[in-house]
């Protein structure tokens, strides 16, 4: 298979991660204009999953690391297996709940508060996964916990940008970030749980049998399988809105399932680039900079979907100072290796 050893080059593969799970959600908000999220989010697994196994019978079967996916499949051990799939489902139920927030608050919202928690707690339950194990630590834990403090600063701005702009529009404030913070304490231990299933000889602080590679597949087929279970009652008692039928699945555009199933396959492919990379730097580093995605959405919630436009006196400069303690935060993080 094909890993990277390199940290300065593991920097770059986070960097593209923290750009697809920003950028993912874009595929939602353009399938919202005829489709609700519940419907969406059948698409979006089908291209997790399909992402997930191209990538692992291609570069998880070729280059000179470590073993091929099927030679791996061969002597990977149930609990192993169990991790990862657990992982996905985990995962799931904590991105049913983010799409949720996405659809009721937007972007800018649900990603700064969901993605934001689940990026500190994530980093605390990443970084203590290793130091048990390994007994190891990133190089400046005092950098690390100072990036993780100005990100949780961040946090606490965009829930107030928040509560400002539903105050002008009569909106209520609380479903949305009830549902955002729910979301990220449930997504910030799906990647301790895959690191978890992985070999420590591919991964530091790894704690089971299977490759990188080989983790996403099981990780991406407890996200698909669960989804059967779980969405069915997102359907039946939404969150917004009426009840949906399974049957409207069936009368969706060519386009409108397409661009569910791009959503799913951006998400995998940053999943993917962070597996490859993450033993270069370690879960805690690796899942710290991969999901600095909040980043990515609040530009992409703010410039382009300008879903703060018309807010009260202060919004824009709240949001400004939000986006560069993200910056900073981040820039303290990746110190924290070097």
């Amino acid at each position: 298979m094909v890993l990277v050893h390199n940290y300065s080059l593991a920097i770059v593969f986070f960097a593209l991660t923290m750009i697809c799970w920003g950028s993912w959600p874009n595929t939602q908000k353009l399938a919202a204009k005829t489709w609700r999220f519940e419907l969406f989010y059948w698409d979006m697994v089908t291209g997790l999953l399909l992402l997930s196994l191209l990538a692992a019978f291609t570069l998880g079967s070729m280059g000179a690391d470590g073993r091929t996916f099927i030679q791996d499949l061969q002597q990977a051990e149930l609990t192993s297996m169990g991790s990862a799939f657990l992982g996905g489902v985990v995962w799931n139920i904590g991105n049913l709940l983010l799409v949720a927030a996405i659809a009721v608050a937007g972007m800018a919202v649900g990603f700064p508060i969901g993605g934001g928690i689940a990026w500190v707690l994530g980093i605390a339950v990443n970084y203590f996964l290793v130091v048990m194990r390994s007994g190891q630590s990133p190089d400046n834990d005092t950098l690390l916990w100072m990036g993780v403090s100005v990100i949780v600063i961040a946090i606490y701005l965009s829930m107030i940008s928040y509560k400002k702009l539903a105050s002008s529009k009569q909106k209520t404030t609380a479903t949305g970030i009830i549902l955002s913070v729910l979301a990220g304490i449930l997504i910030a231990f799906f990647y301790g749980l895959v690191v978890n299933a992985l070999d420590p000889v591919f991964v530091e602080g790894g704690g089971g049998t299977l490759a990188p590679y080989s983790g996403a597949v099981f990780f991406a087929l407890g996200a698909f399988l669960s989804t059967f279970i779980i969405n069915p009652i997102f359907m039946a008692r939404p969150v917004q809105g009426e009840p949906v039928q399974i049957s409207a699945y069936f009368k969706g555009s060519f386009t409108t399932h397409l661009t569910g199933i791009l959503g799913g396959a951006i998400w995998m492919t940053g999943m993917v680039l962070s597996f490859m990379a993450v033993g270069a730097a370690g879960p805690a580093i690796s899942y710290a900079l991969s999901n600095a995605a909040p980043v990515v959405a609040i530009l992409w919630g703010v410039l382009v979907w300008q879903e703060f436009k018309g807010a009260p006196k202060g919004t824009n400069t709240l949001l400004t100072i939000m986006f560069v303690l993200y910056i900073i935060g981040l820039v303290l993080i990746t110190m924290a290796k070097a």
